[in-house]
């Protein structure tokens, strides 16, 4: 058989396992410090600003490029039909356990599109590419990427719709939310670098470094069964922070008192940023607002409350 056909019928790559391997290992990282803020041992906020939320992006794109120069490697010209809806199966039903464990864990956040969603919606979408030309195919994958930027319609922002990407800033609150756009504009491009590989037999290369990657084998086989270690790190992850803190629990209120200090002193000054501070933990923990808070996991309707409180510990703060 032809490998442009069937570009697996001469045994795995192992440099693709291992990378997928990597983002793995990445994503553990990036799950565990999220643990530690959820719990309040890190600030509020850490994971989803500045160079970790650049992180997540990149561990995001890095899976998703290798969903879809996996897809050709798979199938090639012509669609392993079988061997497709099975292993769509088995992503289908990962996401919807992790619907449904974040539904239970933390219900205002919980992940209604994360990145298995992604992959499992992505996977259907990227057969419709995978007998393009590879730079029509990066092409639209560019397009895909940078849409968001010049796109913005109305009525997006909902859980219903706003997998598609196009919401403004008002961003749905989830603990995962991997849209469409611009995400699925790395499976176009992993799709279009894998049609290049193969037809250019960068594959049969790829795969002569195997024997020298021996010594690389657990990552190659974590690689290989990257799926069932994705649904299971973060509940042991999750689990091991919780744990902990039930042994040595963090200090919530000096964390608040800190958190709010340093945002507060950004604009005013230390005895305004005091009365403040102290006003805003009193009425959020009379309201039973600090913790969801804290947790990052508050509701609209309770969002909306711990805005009201802030601006009116803000003006009693000035008087």
């Amino acid at each position: 058989m032809s490998e442009s056909v069937n570009p697996t019928a001469r045994g795995r790559v192992a440099i693709i396992d291992i990378a997928r391997a990597l983002a793995i290992v990445a994503m553990a990282i990036y799950h565990f410090t999220w643990d530690l803020e959820h719990f309040s041992y890190v600030e509020e906020g850490l994971t989803g600003h500045g160079g970790w939320r650049i992180f997540a992006r990149c561990i995001a794109s890095s899976f998703l490029f290798l969903v879809g120069f996996s897809l050709v490697l798979a199938h090639g010209r012509e669609i392993r039909w079988r061997k497709f809806l099975v292993r769509l199966g088995q992503i289908c039903a990962g996401a919807l356990a992790v619907t449904v464990a974040t539904l239970f864990a933390t219900p205002n956040s919980f992940v209604f599109f994360g990145i298995l969603h992604h992959i499992a919606l992505a996977s259907l979408l990227g057969l419709a590419f995978l007998r393009l030309p590879a730079l029509l195919t990066a092409a639209c994958g560019i397009v895909v990427v940078a849409a968001p930027s010049f796109v913005t319609l109305p009525g997006f922002d909902s859980r219903w719709l706003a997998w598609i990407g196009w919401f403004s800033d008002k961003m749905p609150l989830s603990n995962d939310l991997v849209p469409i756009f611009p995400f699925f504009g790395a499976v176009l491009i992993g799709i279009a670098a894998g049609r290049i590989a193969v037809d250019r037999g960068l594959i049969a290369i790829m795969r002569g470094w195997n024997d020298r990657l021996a010594r690389l084998r657990p990552l190659e086989f974590a690689g290989r069964h990257a799926l069932i270690i994705y649904l299971l790190h973060q509940p042991l992850l999750y689990g091991l922070v919780a744990s902990f803190a039930l042994i040595a629990p963090p200090d919530r209120d000096a964390i608040f008192a800190g958190d709010c200090n340093k945002a507060c002193l950004a604009s005013q000054d230390a005895a305004f940023c005091a009365k403040y501070c102290g006003c805003a933990e009193k009425r959020l923990k009379e309201d039973g607002l600090f913790d969801a808070l804290m947790k990052n996991d508050a509701g609209e309707g309770e969002m909306t409350r711990i805005r009201q409180i802030t601006t009116a510990c803000s003006f009693e703060a000035g008087q």
